[in-house]
């Protein structure tokens, strides 16, 4: 660590921390007897605290977000040169790198013609809801306005977002909601809704369109779903899945909505997730790794369809899309999209997420076979899961105390790693991996190592 503030400056900087920063998903009251944990510099996957300590990030960032490693000096030099020419204007005009950035997403997003800027995936998300509700409103006399999400998908922190969450403790306490939101079952076959059975995804999509029928056809406008369920325990959908999905919403006349926050710009080993199923999405979102973190920025792309849906009528002042984010003007998101992006091809970063995925899944799988804690492997590129049982004859969700623990254990041998929080009562129980693209093999073997460890302990 190069850290230039002394060890008094960094006792300051903690009590400051202390009195008045309110963190995010954490109880406070650990704070009166403990030091809250500042970090104060990162390079590559590595992190250092304000006590000097050196921490492998197993989780990019604590959230899915640096997909292209810690310290990049080209994307902070390309933010800091464009702020100086041009910081901001509002989304109504345009800018250089919001344009150039827009032509190089498209590239890799065949059918895709569109992107709305915003800074946050749970307002990429709210656009695509706002999008369905005024289609509805405009083209289909406010019938087509209900919009299904999934068992276990998450997508985002508005009220609009917590209303299409399909994990009920993250909702809860923050209704009443607004109303027209439709939960469909999840999809992860390891938890079966019809016991055992040789054609699950067919029967997982079939359970969506009993859902659509149930509804009303003519009243479902979107079916909102993560290519790779992430926070709800990193479930990659069953064969046959997402065919039938697609071939459900093309019947019904329904908007396919993909959130790739999570999955999105190489996390699962392709530009994005759902490319990985043949999917032909209206609506795809994404945040996160766009910039990698070096910027806020999120995307709500479209298809020329929707888009010129929003076109009918120019002459009613009340046809076109009303909506407005102010910090989707800002033009460093962009401009560290472009940089990011760059390097992601560059350094052939998809290729890598691909190998060092086999890596860990192959290493994650042989833990599986020494500890009986493993009851499920899952995942995709260097988006990985592992979920943990207390009997794997009967599949009984391991306690989140113990699985708290292994994550603890893991920090405390300097190894940072993830598990599903606050999402699912009582399956709050898969650790959860998401190593920067950048991960190399001796990366992926001391993650699998410190699990190793931490199983061993806790377990």
């Amino acid at each position: 660590m190069n850290g230039s503030l002394r060890s008094n400056d960094m006792q300051e900087v903690i009590e400051a921390d202390r009195a008045h920063v309110w963190h995010h998903l954490f109880q406070h009251k650990a704070f009166e007897t403990t030091d809250p944990r500042v970090f104060v510099e990162g390079k590559g996957m590595r992190l250092w605290d304000a006590t000097g300590r050196e921490f492998l990030d197993a989780v990019s960032g604590g959230v899915w977000t640096v997909n292209v490693g810690y310290g990049r000096a080209s994307i902070a030099d390309a933010v800091r040169d464009q702020l100086v020419k041009l910081n901001y204007f509002a989304g109504s005009a345009g800018s250089i790198p919001a344009a150039l950035f827009s032509q190089r997403l498209i590239e890799k997003m065949p059918g895709m013609t569109r992107v709305y800027y915003s800074n946050s995936g749970s307002e990429a998300n709210e656009k695509v809801f706002k999008m369905v509700r005024q289609i509805a409103h405009r083209h289909h006399g406010g019938r087509k306005s209900k919009i299904l999400f999934r068992e276990r998908d998450y997508h985002g922190t508005t009220l609009g977002t917590l209303a299409a969450c399909g994990q009920p403790q993250r909702a809860e306490q923050y209704g009443p909601f607004p109303a027209g939101f439709v939960e469909v079952p999840h999809c992860l076959e390891y938890r079966s809704q019809f016991g055992k059975v040789d054609n699950y995804g067919e029967m997982a999509a079939d359970a969506i369109e009993q859902v659509i029928l149930r509804e009303g056809p003519d009243t479902v406008g979107a079916l909102c779903l993560e290519p790779i369920t992430a926070g709800g325990g990193v479930i990659t959908p069953p064969a046959g899945y997402w065919e039938k999905v697609q071939d459900i919403c093309q019947r019904h006349s329904v908007l396919l909505h993909i959130d790739e926050v999570v999955c999105g710009v190489g996390r699962t080993g392709a530009w994005f997730g759902y490319q990985h199923y043949g999917i032909k999405p209206d609506f795809v979102t994404m945040a996160k790794g766009v910039a990698s973190g070096y910027a806020a920025i999120s995307c709500t792309t479209s298809t020329e369809e929707v888009f010129n849906l929003f076109k009918d009528d120019p002459a009613d002042p009340m046809s076109f899309f009303r909506d407005i984010s102010t910090f989707g003007g800002c033009v460093a998101g962009p401009a560290a999209a472009l940089e990011n992006m760059r390097i992601i091809e560059d350094e052939n970063l998809l290729e890598n997420a691909r190998n060092m995925g086999m890596r860990l899944m192959d290493g994650l799988n042989a833990l599986s076979e020494r500890h009986a804690a493993i009851g499920e492997v899952r995942g995709k590129g260097l988006f990985c899961g592992a979920e943990l049982v207390a009997d794997r004859a009967t599949r009984e969700p391991a306690d989140e105390k113990l699985v708290q623990a292994v994550v603890a254990d893991c920090m405390a041998h300097g190894v940072i790693i993830g598990a599903t929080n606050r999402s699912l009562p009582g399956y709050n129980n898969t650790l959860c991996l998401s190593p920067a693209l950048i991960a190399s093999a001796d990366d992926i073997d001391r993650i699998v190592e410190a699990i190793d460890g931490a199983l061993s302990r806790v377990f």
